[in-house]
This record gives structure tokens, sequence and C-alpha cells, in this order.
């Protein structure tokens, strides 16, 4: 599988992610509903720390791309949901650092909502990712 990044500027290398991504050359697409800062109950965890919901959040992507048979070198599209978008950009390093880790630069879309499933999430994610 191939991955090209398309950048026409520069601006988003500071976050960590592409304007957009080309794949080629892959034989599946995973496409993995929004996660959140839950356990394995679907109980909500971290109330009111968005580093840690974010980092749960991810956590809870990789769960996923693990079960079939991904890594965050997978994923080429991230949509992140957000409350606080003050907060998220705030803490917003908790998942550059663990996509540049990954070597991952997806195209990324970051939205305010009024609320999410449960009040007190802050954060959701939907990945896509290609293997």
């Amino acid at each position: 599988m191939e991955l090209k990044p398309v950048n026409p500027w520069k601006w988003q290398d500071a976050f960590g992610f592409s304007q957009a991504v080309e794949f080629s050359g892959h034989s599946r697409v995973l496409t993995c509903a929004g996660q959140t800062s839950v356990n394995a109950d679907g109980e909500p965890l971290h109330k009111g720390d968005m580093a840690a919901q974010l980092g749960q959040a991810l956590d809870n992507v990789e769960a996923v791309l693990k079960q079939a048979g991904m890594t965050l070198a997978n994923v080429v599209h991230l949509n992140l949901y957000t409350t606080d978008i003050d907060a998220c950009l705030q803490h917003y390093a908790v998942v550059a650092e663990r996509l540049g880790k990954a070597n991952c630069r997806p195209a990324i879309t970051l939205l305010q909502v009024a609320r999410l499933f449960e009040p007190t999430l802050m954060i959701e994610m939907e990945a896509t990712a290609v293997a």
C-alpha cells in the first residue's frame, strides 16, 4: 500500500496532519465508528479532563484498529467532534504526538458540536484506515 500526503501548504505540518491523503495498492478499508472516552463496558471516563479524554478516545480507536489487524499507521482520515474546540486545541498535542510516533499524517476534520451522546463526553473520533 502506498500513502501520499497532498499538502499545497505547510501550515498543517505544525498540527501533524495532511490536507488530503491519496492511497493506492490497498486491499482493505476500515471505517471506524466514533470512539469516545469510555471503558470496555461503555462507561464514560475522565469527566472534565480534555487531555485524558483525547488519549482515551485514541486508545479506543487503536483497540478497534488492532482488532482489524491494523495500527494508527493505517489511518488516512480522522473526524474529531468536540464540545469545546478551545480545550481540544489546547490539548491537541496528545493526539499529534501519538500520530507522529506512528508516522501517521491523516487528513483531519475538527468540528465543534453542541453535545455528544453522553453529556460528560467532550470528544469523539471517527477513523478511516486502509491496509
